[in-house]
């Protein structure tokens, strides 16, 4: 088990992070496990297709990860010669847009003679929680960091886990799904409705102002502490088929009763898992990471387990929800501390997994 808290060092040390998993392109620098930068290029071209479209992403990272990478840089107030390490996303993700930022990884930390970082993509989420935007004092202590061990609900467009965190580099997958993420079963949804893509924040903003009862879609019953959204889509569109028939002009009349109806129906799926791996493991300490954690609905039912049931919970701040190099440099930052370094010709993966 690796280090969580970081080690003093006569020197400072820098790491430059990368993140291409999918249609983001990200760089960041941290300073001793400080963040010193965090740059990142999206890719408004998917708008039109209704969803990440691989090649297009894959070549939009191409454009974007040599001036992201000096960005972060110069905004950090540093030269390249002063990195200490490079650690990069490995996976997993989208294949070819790992291999834009895993290929570049390892030409630039040849070109300057530093060691390179892999870091899994899944992890980081998780670590976003470890972000320091300045530097403690050896008997400051940050109420934001989540104490050893926690519970964190891992909920993005391709993950929904519940993972139990031991230490950086021990964690423990207790339930996942089983077919489709909570953050895909939202975009879906949203794109049968014609709102647009990315859905999640259209739901988002849709639902504050409808009914969260108005409306019931089918939940799933699996065992234990795995998840399952597929028979929700089903049932969204099933139901949305048959109110259609009666009334054309039925999503424009009732979208916002819709949207808050299938927020709360997948906030309430995810929710009733996480309240039995809590009483299963006896943690109390909740974190939430992935891009669905910036959910209003999902973020309002964490304050209000933690004023049931006595939680401690732990929300991201906005900007480190989404896919972003300040979380792969944090995990790099752990790593470097432990002389957890990758050969040069470590593959890209797109399997997801914990590694």
């Amino acid at each position: 088990m690796g280090p969580i808290s970081p080690i003093s060092s006569k020197s400072p040390t820098y790491i430059l992070g990368i993140e291409s998993s999918c249609d983001d392109t990200s760089a960041a620098v941290l300073c001793d496990g400080v963040l010193l930068s965090n740059v990142t290029a999206s890719q408004a071209v998917h708008e039109a297709y209704g969803g990440v479209v691989p090649e297009l992403a894959s070549r939009a990272h191409q454009q974007n990860v040599v001036p992201v990478v000096d960005q972060a840089i110069k905004r950090a107030g540093i030269t390249k010669e002063q990195l200490s390490a490079v650690a990069f996303t490995r996976g997993p993700g989208l294949m070819g847009s790992l291999l834009v930022g895993v290929n570049f990884a390892k030409g630039f930390a040849r070109s300057l003679g530093i060691p390179l970082i892999d870091v899994n993509h899944l992890q980081g989420h998780v670590m976003a929680h470890f972000i320091r935007e300045a530097p403690l004092s050896p008997t400051e202590a940050d109420a934001s960091i989540p104490p050893l061990p926690f519970l964190c609900l891992l909920v993005s467009g391709g993950n929904s886990q519940i993972v139990l965190v031991r230490a950086y580099n021990d964690m423990e997958v207790l339930g996942q799904t089983i077919d489709d993420a909570a953050g895909e079963a939202i975009d879906k949804c949203s794109k049968v409705m014609g709102l647009g893509y990315p859905g999640g924040p259209i739901i988002d903003r849709l639902a504050r102002q409808g009914n969260p009862r108005a409306y019931q879609f089918a939940e799933p019953h699996i065992p234990g502490l795995d998840y399952s959204f597929s028979g929700l889509k089903t049932s969204f569109l099933y139901s949305l088929r048959k109110w259609i028939e009666d009334d054309p002009d039925f999503i424009e009349h009732h979208k916002e009763d819709l949207a808050a109806s299938l927020e709360w129906t997948i906030v309430d799926i995810l929710m009733k898992k996480l309240r039995l791996a809590v009483k299963q493991t006896g943690i109390k300490h909740v974190a939430v990471a992935g891009g669905v954690s910036a959910n209003n609905g999902l973020r309002n039912a964490f304050h209000d387990h933690a004023r049931r049931y006595g939680w401690k919970v732990y929300i991201p701040k906005f900007s480190y929800t989404t896919d972003n190099a300040a979380m792969i440099g944090s995990v790099g930052y752990y790593k470097y501390l432990n002389g957890e370094f990758c050969p040069i010709d470590a593959p890209a993966f797109s399997k997801v997994t914990f590694q």
